[in-house]
C-alpha cells in the first residue's frame, strides 16, 4: 500500500476510534502524525509538526480570551443591549442581522475568520440571552461571512481572481461573487427555517419583553438581565479594545489572533481582578481537537496525498466527471485546511479540463470556489472552530457534533449541487 493511501486509512481510523471511544480527536491525530511521520516515514519531529496551525491556535486562544474578559466585566451584555435597539427588539431579525454584518465585513475586504471572530461572540451572547438556537446563530454568522468571500475587493476574491488570471482561465469575477452570494443566502434560509427561525417569527417576541421580565439566567457578566448597563472604566476600555481589534484586522490587516491577545493582555494588566479566570474559560479541548486534526492534514499534504488524488483525477477521461471530482477534493481538503491554499492548488488543475472544451470556465471556477469555501462551517476550519469555542460551555459538545454533521453534509452535497448547477446546466 502506498504512503498516500496509508495516510488516508490512518485518518479514517482516527475518526473511528475517536467516535467509538470518545477520545479527543486532536490528541489522536497528533499521535497518528507522530507514528506515521516519525515511525513510518522517518521524518523528524519538527518535520512532522510542520503543519501545526500556529496562527489558528493563536486566533482561537486570543479571541476567546478577549471575549472571556468582555463577558466577565459586562461589556458583552452592554453590546447586546445596544444592538437590540438597532432592530427595535425584534428577536426574529437578530440572526439575519448577524448574517448581514458578517457578509458586509467580508465583502469590504475582511478575511472571513476576522469577521467571524468579531461577530460570533456577540451572536452567541444574543442566542443565550433570547433563547435563539446557538447552532443557528453560529451557522448564520459563518455563512454570512462565506457569502462575501469572493467580492472583487475581498481578500479571497482578489486571490482567487489572481490565480484564475495567471492560469489563463476566462472567468468573470462578478459571476463568481454573485453565484457564491446566492448559494450562501439560500443556505441561510435553510438554516433559519430548520433551526428555529420560524418559531421566532411565530412568537413575535421582543427583546424588551424578556429583559423586563427578568426571568432569564444572570447575564454573562454576572449582571441581572433586566439591568440597563452603563459604560464604566473597564467596559469603555474593553469596547475600545474590541474596536481596535476590528480596525486592526479589517483596515490594517493585522493578525487577528495576535491583536486579540494583545488587547486581552492590556485589559488584564489594567484590571487584573475583573479579568481573573478568563484564561481558564478558553476552550482548551476545542483548541487541542482542531489543532491536532489540522496538523495531521498538514502532514498528509506534505507527503503528497492531495497531489496523489489530483493525479488520479487527471487520468479521468471524461472532463465533466473530472470537474466533479476536483470540486469534491476542494471540499474535502478545505474542510480541514486553508481554503485559499486549496483554491491556489486546484484552480490551475482545471486548465487541462477546460482545454477539452466540454466544461465552462466560469461554471467550473464558480463550482470549485463555492465547494472549497462553503465547508468552512466545519469545526476543523477556523470559522467553525470559532463558533464552537464561543458557544455556551454546556452546548459546545453538541454544537461541535452538529457542525461536524453540517460541515460534512456540505462536503457531500455542495460539490454535486454546484457542479450540476454551474457546470452541467449553466455550462
Amino acid at each position: 500500500m502506498s504512503t498516500e493511501l496509508i495516510s488516508i486509512v490512518v485518518l479514517g481510523l482516527v475518526f473511528l476510534i475517536g467516535t467509538v471511544r470518545s477520545a479527543n480527536l486532536g490528541a489522536l491525530a497528533l499521535v497518528a502524525a507522530f507514528v506515521l511521520g516519525v515511525g513510518v516515514l522517518g521524518l523528524t519531529a519538527p518535520e512532522t509538526l510542520a503543519g501545526f496551525p500556529a496562527d489558528l491556535f493563536v486566533i482561537l486562544v486570543g479571541v476567546t480570551y478577549l471575549f472571556a474578559i468582555a463577558k466577565s466585566n459586562g461589556t458583552v451584555d452592554w453590546l447586546v443591549q445596544q444592538s437590540v435597539r438597532a432592530v427595535r427588539g425584534h428577536i426574529a431579525a437578530i440572526p439575519w442581522i448577524m448574517f448581514g454584518v458578517s457578509f458586509l465585513l467580508v465583502s469590504l475586504g475582511a478575511v472571513s475568520p476576522a469577521a467571524v471572530a468579531i461577530v460570533a461572540p456577540i451572536g452567541m451572547t444574543f442566542a443565550v440571552r433570547y433563547q435563539i438556537n446557538p447552532l443557528m446563530m453560529g451557522l448564520m454568522v459563518v455563512h454570512g461571512s462565506a457569502a462575501g468571500n469572493f467580492s472583487p475587493v475581498g481578500v479571497l476574491g482578489v486571490i482567487t481572481n489572481g490565480v484564475v488570471a495567471r492560469s489563463g482561465i476566462d472567468a468573470s469575477p462578478t459571476v463568481i461573487y454573485l453565484s457564491n452570494l446566492l448559494f450562501n443566502v439560500l443556505l441561510g434560509v435553510i438554516i433559519y427555517v430548520v433551526f428555529g427561525g420560524l418559531s421566532l417569527l411565530r412568537e413575535r417576541r421582543r427583546a424588551h419583553e424578556i429583559d423586563d421580565r427578568g426571568d432569564l439566567p444572570v447575564g454573562s457578566g454576572g449582571t441581572a438581565v433586566a439591568t440597563r448597563l452603563q459604560l464604566d472604566r473597564d467596559r469603555t476600555l474593553t469596547v475600545a479594545g474590541i474596536a481596535a481589534l476590528g480596525i486592526g484586522a479589517l483596515v490594517f490587516s493585522l493578525d487577528v489572533g495576535l491583536t486579540a491577545m494583545t488587547v486581552a493582555v492590556i485589559l488584564t494588566v489594567l484590571s487584573p481582578q475583573r479579568a481573573k479566570g478568563a484564561v481558564a474559560q478558553v476552550s482548551w479541548p476545542t483548541v487541542l481537537l482542531i489543532c491536532g486534526i489540522v496538523t495531521y492534514i498538514g502532514l498528509m499534504q506534505k507527503i503528497g496525498t492531495v497531489d496523489y488524488l489530483a493525479e488520479l483525477i487527471g487520468e479521468t477521461s471524461a472532463p465533466v466527471l473530472a470537474a466533479l471530482l476536483v470540486c469534491y477534493i476542494a471540499a474535502i481538503v478545505s474542510a480541514f485546511a486553508s481554503t485559499t491554499g486549496i483554491l491556489g492548488a486546484l484552480i490551475p488543475l482545471a486548465v487541462p479540463l477546460l482545454a477539452a472544451g466540454q466544461v465552462s470556465a466560469v461554471g467550473l471556477v464558480a463550482a470549485l470556489s463555492i465547494s472549497a469555501s462553503v465547508v468552512d462551517s466545519s469545526p476543523f476550519s477556523t470559522n467553525g472552530a470559532l463558533v464552537v469555542a464561543n458557544a455556551p460551555a454546556e452546548r459546545q459538545d453538541s454544537i461541535y457534533r452538529w457542525l461536524l454533521a453540517w460541515g460534512f453534509g456540505l462536503v457531500l452535497v455542495a460539490p454535486v449541487v454546484t457542479w450540476f448547477a454551474f457546470v452541467v446546466v449553466a455550462g
